[in-house]
């Protein structure tokens, strides 16, 4: 067993899953006083260490101020600065944070606007600012001289050699992910940005030192960069910029903190305040698995990467169990409701615009569809309309049929009909169960004799009919079926090989979770139907998720989630482990983080405050378990063989002839002995 498994405190760790803390510091300048400035720097990098921070940001010579103009060129504060310099990394020696801070710097000749990382009693390295604005407010170039071209590799500074360049690439020794760059300021609004060469050289997490001052409008761009910056590098993006305390003669400064990851913003401070800092867990880990899943990365950093040195540091990992960042309940699912309503029109568009093209290319008349009254089901026959709308297709061309078996509510039965007198579209209802006894007792099962058994073949028997009569159903009417099967069961099996809703002639729901299915009824139900209609696809809603194949009992209905696990968690899993190949251990630690309180955190619009409860460990532990054995071992047989359907998400889809190809023996032996030794019971 790990030592995360013995130890459940190294669980709730973030460093034990790949995060580094990056802390973003806004102290107020005292302008042209490095001492009193060197104060305020102690103070916030000693609080930001207790913290537990990894790394700790400083704005724009964050040691002198940014606004001294002539002053730069004042002996009195180079070596003012030069001492606080010093006096930081004395005081560093005990600290486990990496500190990033600026100040002027003389370098052979000529002044330069740099960076100083330092780390454990040393200074690490020098980054000088390469891109100097000379337009509107800024005069750079009247002071320093560009980190282009500079010609020494190091320096001397109080006895030790330290490197200077701006090709410097830091990297931690006891975490390979954890790699990071800095550029400054302008740097990023370059065309051709340092950050870009530091990317594809390696590092993960790139730093801005930036002084850049307010006007309206500003912040906007600022957050735009760096959210653009860290998606198109592939990074984790941390941005501090001078605050209060600069010189106010002709402008004004509101101290902006950012950390964006992979285009998300992971967190950001407050403006206009002073002394302040923010904290954001930065999950390298996730950053270098979606590097290296992509080859277009991989490629620029052949063909365009130039020479960068490494410089290696000490790191440790601490047993904190705090955690700064919010994890997303339903990854599929924005909690914005402007984000939310996007994607819903997107997902909605693209699978009406799939099935129109299928319809095109066919010549196809007509199409065959089963209605259950269930969710899936549902979607797949609204999707059906509109594409029959737009192309100016009477909607009595969709045959639609109810097929009522053993286990079929009188709910979801009204619902069926209901739905499909309300759209206009050819309704029928066609029971299966005199046929599927007959096959039952074709094949010598318990059940034609009397007995109350219930077993796979008894579901199987009546899945496959239906397909089976839906298939020739299509052959009577010239058309073809119109899949309901969606993406969350491609993923867990939790469909009948060959029939049921694994097969169809083309499944519009293919790429669909089914945490998305509800939002997109209800998206629908808003902005596309009239209100009787609308009202019976929010009664859809309200109904327990089931196969409805097994008699009920009771009060008691068959329950899906009973057997496969609740979705919600399910495809938690299947995003994070399919679209950056998480190990299992960590996926638990990001669920149980996003899933622990239903009182925190942000739930998606509308979510009904019923269905709104928490996991704790050990029934996420349980649940990724199934979700692993169905996944590994026993589904990607039948995803080998699913038929055509529009991908709906990025990085979401089972199709062997698209984002997921596996071989259909694999086991899931490596994966639940990671999640046994590493999570604790």
């Amino acid at each position: 067993m790990s030592e995360t498994g013995k130890n459940p405190k190294t669980f709730s760790s973030p460093a034990s899953h790949g995060f580094v803390r990056v802390a973003c510091a806004t102290p107020k300048v005292r302008l042209s006083d490095p001492q009193a400035n060197l104060e305020r720097h102690l103070t916030l990098s000693l609080e930001a260490n207790a913290a537990g921070s990894d790394l700790v940001l400083f704005p724009e010579l964050s040691l002198t101020g940014y606004a001294l103009d002539d002053l730069f060129s004042q002996q009195a504060v180079l070596e003012s600065a030069q001492s606080a310099l010093k006096a930081l990394i004395d005081a560093s020696k005990d600290w486990r944070s990496v500190v990033v801070l600026g100040l002027p710097m003389r370098l052979g000749p000529s002044l330069y606007n740099v960076a100083a990382i330092i780390k454990g009693g040393r200074c690490l390295g020098i980054v000088p600012k390469i891109y100097l604005p000379n337009y509107r407010e800024y005069y750079e170039k009247r002071y320093f001289a560009s980190g282009a071209d500079l010609r020494i590799t190091e320096i001397n500074l109080d006895g030790e050699t330290v490197p200077v360049g701006t090709d410097l690439i830091f990297s931690a020794n006891g975490l390979s992910d954890f790699t990071f760059g800095v550029e400054i300021c302008e740097d990023v609004w370059s065309p051709v940005t340092p950050s870009t060469q530091l990317a594809l050289n390696g590092a993960h997490i790139l730093l801005n030192l930036s002084a850049s001052p307010v006007v309206v409008g500003k912040s906007r761009a600022r957050k735009a960069l760096c959210a653009a910056t860290s998606e198109r590098l592939m990074c984790a993006y941390a941005y501090s910029a001078a605050g209060l305390g600069e010189s106010t003669t002709d402008l004004a400064w509101d101290g902006q903190s950012l950390i964006h990851e992979l285009g998300n913003l992971i967190t950001e401070g407050e403006r206009f305040t002073a002394d302040s800092l923010i904290y954001g867990d930065i999950d390298a880990e996730r950053i270098a698995l979606d590097r290296l899943k992509n080859g277009t990365f991989a490629d620029a950093a052949r063909l365009e990467a130039r020479s960068a040195r490494r410089i290696n540091f000490d790191w440790q990992a601490h047993d904190l169990t705090d955690f700064y960042r919010s994890v997303a309940r339903h990854p599929y699912v924005p909690a914005d409701r402007s984000r939310l309503d996007e994607d819903c029109y997107e997902a909605f568009n693209i699978q009406v615009h799939g099935l129109m093209q299928r319809l095109e290319h066919t010549r196809s008349q007509s199409v065959v569809i089963g209605v259950s009254g269930g969710l899936d089901s549902t979607h797949a026959l609204i999707v059906a309309v509109k594409a029959f709308d737009r192309l100016g297709k009477p909607r009595e061309a969709i045959k639609a049929y109810t097929m009522p078996g053993f286990g079929t509510t009188s709910g979801s039965k009204s619902d069926a009909h209901k739905l499909m007198k309300a759209l206009g579209v050819s309704a029928h209802e066609l029971d299966i169960r005199p046929a599927a006894k007959r096959m039952l007792m074709d094949i010598g099962h318990p059940y034609s004799r009397g007995e109350a058994v219930y077993d796979v073949s008894f579901e199987n028997v009546q899945a496959g009919l239906r397909t089976d009569f839906l298939f020739r159903l299509a052959g009577e009417h010239k058309g073809f079926v119109v899949g309901t099967g969606d993406l969350s069961e491609l993923a867990l099996g939790w469909c009948t090989y060959g029939v049921g809703d694994h097969m169809s002639h083309y499944n519009v729901n293919g790429g669909a979770p089914k945490t998305l299915i509800q939002h997109l009824i209800r998206w629908a139900a808003k902005t596309e139907f009239d209100p009787k209609t609308s009202r019976i696809l929010r009664s859809v809603l309200e109904r327990e998720i089931s196969p409805e194949l097994v008699p009920v009992t009771g009060e008691e209905v068959q329950r899906t989630e009973d057997k496969v696990g609740p979705y919600d968690l399910q495809d938690f899993t299947l995003y994070y482990l399919t679209r950056y190949g998480l190990k299992p251990s960590k996926i638990a630690f990001l669920q149980y983080q996003a899933w622990k309180d239903a009182e925190t955190g942000h739930w998606p619009p509308d979510y009904p405050a019923a269905k709104r409860r928490a996991y704790d460990l050990a029934e996420i532990k349980k649940w990724l378990e199934v979700f692993l054995f169905r996944f590994f071992t026993i589904s990607q047989f039948k995803r080998s063989a699913v038929p055509n359907g529009p991908k709906l998400i990025s990085g979401g889809a089972l199709s062997p002839r698209g984002d997921w190809r596996a071989p259909s023996d694999s086991t899931a032996t490596v994966w639940l002995e990671e999640l046994r030794a590493n999570v604790p019971d």
